[in-house]
This record gives C-alpha cells, sequence and structure tokens, in this order.
C-alpha cells in the first residue's frame, strides 16, 4: 500500500508519468421490446427483458495529475489485450525514463503476455519501459483507475443498454474527450500518513515482523 500511496506522492515529472490502469468488464445488450415512450400522464418505460450480445471490456489508463486518459474498448480483457494496452501506452511516452504503472495483480498483468503477444526481445524491451507497482491484495480501491471507471460507468453506461462493442467505443471515446476539455481530475487525499492513523500501525512494526 505505501509503495502506491508513494507514487501518488510524486510531482508531476515527464521523465517519470504516474499511470493507472483498470478494466471493466461491460454487457452488451439491447432491449427485447421497444421502449413505450413517455406520453401526457405516462413516463416512459423500458421493458425489463433483454437480449444478451456477450460482454466487452474497458480499459481504463489515466495519468491522475497531468491529467490524460488513454481508456480504450476491447473484446475482451484478455492477456493479449492487456499486452496490446501496455504497448500502447509505452508508445505514448517516448521520452520517460521509466512508466510508473500502477495496476492490481489479476493473473494477466505479467511480463509473459507482453512477450507472448510481442516475442521476447521486443517484448522484454516494452516492459522494461515500465516500473510496475501493484495494488496489495483486497486493495484495488488504491487504484485511481478503480474511481475513474467508477465515473465513467455512472456517467457513460448508467441504466443504458448497449447493444454493440462500436457503440460502446463511440461512447468512451466521447467521454474520454468530454473529461480532457474539462480537465477533470481525482482530488486524492489518502496520503501514507493518513494510512498509518487509519489503519493503526508504524513502520517500526513492518521491521519488527521480518526481524
Amino acid at each position: 500500500m505505501e509503495d502506491v500511496l508513494d507514487v501518488y506522492a510524486r510531482p508531476l515529472d515527464r521523465r517519470e508519468p504516474v499511470v493507472c490502469l483498470d478494466e471493466k468488464p461491460v454487457p452488451l445488450r439491447s432491449d427485447a421490446r421497444p421502449l413505450q415512450e413517455c406520453r401526457p400522464g405516462r413516463t416512459r418505460r423500458r421493458d425489463s427483458e433483454y437480449v444478451r450480445h456477450g460482454t466487452a471490456n474497458i480499459f481504463c489508463v489515466l495519468e491522475p495529475k497531468a491529467p490524460q486518459r488513454f481508456s480504450r474498448v476491447t473484446p475482451n480483457r484478455s492477456g493479449r489485450e492487456f499486452a496490446k494496452m501496455v504497448a500502447s501506452l509505452e508508445r505514448k511516452y517516448p521520452e520517460a525514463d521509466t512508466i510508473h504503472l500502477v495496476m492490481d495483480n489479476l493473473n494477466t498483468h505479467v511480463e509473459k503476455f507482453v512477450t507472448d503477444t510481442y516475442g521476447a526481445k521486443e517484448g522484454a524491451r516494452i516492459w522494461k519501459r515500465f516500473t510496475i507497482h501493484y495494488t496489495p491484495k483486497h486493495g484495488s480501491w488504491l487504484n485511481q483507475a478503480e474511481i475513474e471507471n467508477s465515473l465513467l460507468g455512472r456517467q457513460v453506461l448508467g441504466s443504458r443498454r448497449i447493444p454493440e462493442i462500436t457503440m460502446l467505443r463511440d461512447e468512451v471515446a466521447a467521454w474520454n474527450r468530454y473529461a480532457a476539455r474539462r480537465r477533470l481530475t481525482i482530488n486524492w487525499r489518502f496520503t501514507k500518513a493518513k494510512a498509518r492513523k487509519t489503519f493503526g500501525y508504524k513502520t517500526s512494526d513492518f521491521t519488527r515482523s521480518r526481524d
């Protein structure tokens, strides 16, 4: 936890940007019956029955302090799609000495899937551009991209039914542009000092446990 909080405390630095990544599965659904439009004395109604069209995935990628967003929609959240997302992110920071990447420890969030997708040499080169910071188990709430994904879900998806991946891509791209125009940021206030106070520990506690 403190490793992640240390990263968040870093000042904005183009040589060492701090980027957060999270994933959000999205069911693709359409109405089984037409909407009943509103009319005098009756609100708009939607039948509870719907038709399933599989699922898609949103990779939510955020550089909180810039702020910059690189969220994208993929058919799934496989290791290959993760590798493609990482490679795309690496290309966005050609001048960076390293890219601090905060994410949870999902089994696809490892170097293997990058090297499987791009080959041993190129995959290793891409992966070495990053300094990885995994959130602790049951600590995904420390990932600012998870907050971003929640906002995106409420403001873009809500209770709507999106039937196809192309429409979802258009909606996410539009939200990215909206957030960029307004330079929306996450007001992150949870620090190491607050963590120690909240959870009632000191660094000496860890020193004793290691000894």
